[in-house]
């Protein structure tokens, strides 16, 4: 097996990689998709977010309001190392269970947004950082996701500095580049991941 780690900045596109990823052959483990199941209502996750958050951050059907959440922790660092401190060590848990699960010589390409926030990089056989100029990044916030220029940038600073996940790369997927180009790239990186995985098996 071969444990990859793909991140990349809000918006430089790192979905689309780990999509093409999955088309190639990859297990993927999306840690945004997960941290979403942990605090399903009626999970202990959610709990823990209401009881530290207060009830203000539920929605009326008992639902994570993600919104209402996210206004209060992208403003300030202290709770959102709160709601990390509840959140990731319930992700972590559920990523190593589906990592589990794989075939032995399967290639695991773990999506996780923070990696190189939270120091994971040494979790992981390989990293892959998404790359994309901060320019392009809030072109796509603002075009594609709708978000206000204040809120992307807001976003986009709460996140490591372009140079700091460059730095804890192995391999480097640009995104500044046409959709062809992606595609071309992300086989050819595949082509790598595939022989890596193959040598250790």
């Amino acid at each position: 097996m071969l444990k990859v780690g793909l991140t990349g900045g809000i918006g430089a596109g790192k979905s689309e990689v780990s999509r093409l990823f999955v088309e190639c052959g990859a297990v993927l483990i999306d840690a945004d998709r997960i941290s979403r199941e942990v605090v399903a209502p009626g999970t202990p996750g959610l709990a823990a977010i209401a009881d530290a958050f207060g009830p203000e951050v539920l929605a009326a059907d008992g639902s994570l309001d993600r919104p209402k959440l996210g206004s209060i922790v992208f403003a300030d660092p202290d709770r959102r190392a709160v709601l990390n401190a509840i959140v990731h060590p319930l992700v972590g848990a559920r990523s190593r269970e589906l990592e589990a699960a794989a075939p032995e010589d399967a290639v695991v390409v773990h999506d996780v947004p923070l990696l190189a926030e939270n120091g994971l990089a040494p979790l992981y056989d390989v990293v892959i950082v998404v790359d994309a100029s901060p320019e392009t990044q809030l072109d796509r916030l603002v075009r594609r996701r709708g978000m206000t220029e204040e809120d992307a940038r807001a976003r986009m600073a709460a996140q490591a500095t372009r140079e700091k996940r460059r730095e804890i790369a192995d391999i480097v997927i640009d995104n500044d580049v046409p959709l062809q180009e992606l595609h071309r790239r992300v086989r050819e990186v595949w082509a790598e991941l595939a022989e890596r995985a193959s040598a250790s098996g």
